[in-house]
């Protein structure tokens, strides 16, 4: 983490394992020393973990322009899922499973890790108020197609927008929720 930044975007990224654990991933990953985290945690229960200073650049992504104009907040989610075929359940890529999943084909993938409602209300009232602190655009890309020219984008965008490879935020979230209950000037 370095130097404090005007910040134009928020970005939505997800966990890929349950929450508890990736907190642990991020505080002891390099001794300690890893500096790839996102300034914000959204629980399933809604709770949000600062994890730094939302004017502070860390370097969650490769893009040092990225890196300097973006808040990231990421949502605990399992992400992409495998059926489990010997049971009712289906496990993410470090074995965590769960029962309920949103089917939908995308990314050469089928299952997905179900985003909370008490997650969105709490992703509307954080986006408000970074909105506000940094003078950031309540404009909203409001899906998770990649999108030509996001990187400059003013608002917020999932880092699904930023590159075809990245499932996050997935098909499970629910972006029509967000869209009509974001403070959005659109």
């Amino acid at each position: 983490m370095s130097e404090t930044q005007t910040k134009t975007q928020i970005v939505l990224t997800h966990t890929s394992r349950i929450g508890e654990d990736y907190l642990k991933s991020l505080k002891f990953r390099y001794n300690g020393k890893y500096d790839k985290g996102p300034h914000f945690l959204i629980l399933k229960n809604g709770n949000i973990v600062e994890l730094l200073d939302s004017s502070v650049t860390t370097q969650y992504f490769e893009s040092e322009s990225l890196n300097k104009n973006s808040v990231i907040i990421c949502l605990e989610n399992l992400g992409w899922l495998n059926k489990d075929l010997l049971s009712t359940t289906y496990s993410n890529w470090i074995g965590s499973k769960v029962e309920k999943v949103k089917e939908k084909k995308w990314r050469s993938k089928s299952y997905w890790d179900l985003y909370t409602e008490e997650q969105t209300k709490s992703l509307i009232d954080l986006c408000n108020k970074l909105c506000e602190k940094h003078n950031i655009p309540k404009k909203f890309i409001g899906n998770n197609t990649k999108i030509t020219g996001s990187e400059s984008f003013e608002g917020i965008l999932t880092r699904s927008n930023l590159n075809e490879d990245y499932t996050d935020l997935s098909p499970a979230f629910n972006f029509v929720y967000l869209l009509e209950n974001f403070n959005d000037e659109q």
